[in-house]
């Protein structure tokens, strides 16, 4: 990710902010879900990323204890650029793949994330 100027754990930060929509905003507790990342984990990328003035950090509505993570003006910028980086990239790792095999990587990737994010619920209850 070095040469779109953004590092893998921020990427996804802002990328799982970016595809929720306007106006990009979500509670951590949202963002871990998505991420398959602990919470802790969450709240040290957000704690850079908010440094680094890539998303601002704001109490929740739905409980004392949320939080809701926005993406800045500079976070969104960033994240734009770096998607077509990121894209060409992954067309390009999978170019030589024919559409069976795509379609079958597809199905088995879908089949890890559900087992992960399985995984994570259970270590997390």
């Amino acid at each position: 990710m070095g040469e779109a100027g953004i590092d893998a754990a921020t990427l996804d930060l802002l990328s799982v902010i970016r595809r929720s929509g306007p106006p990009y905003t979500l509670t951590t507790r949202e963002i871990a879900q998505r991420t398959l990342v602990t919470a802790g984990a969450i709240s040290q990328r957000v704690a850079r990323a908010e440094a680094e003035g890539l998303v601002r950090r704001a109490p929740g509505t739905t409980g004392r204890r949320a939080v809701e993570v926005s993406l800045t003006a500079e976070g969104h910028a960033l994240i734009e650029r770096s998607v077509d980086a990121v894209l060409g990239r992954e067309a390009s790792l999978v170019s030589d793949l024919s559409a069976q095999e795509r379609d079958s990587l597809i199905g088995l990737l879908e089949k890890l994330t559900t087992d992960v994010r399985r995984r994570i619920r259970d270590v997390e209850s």
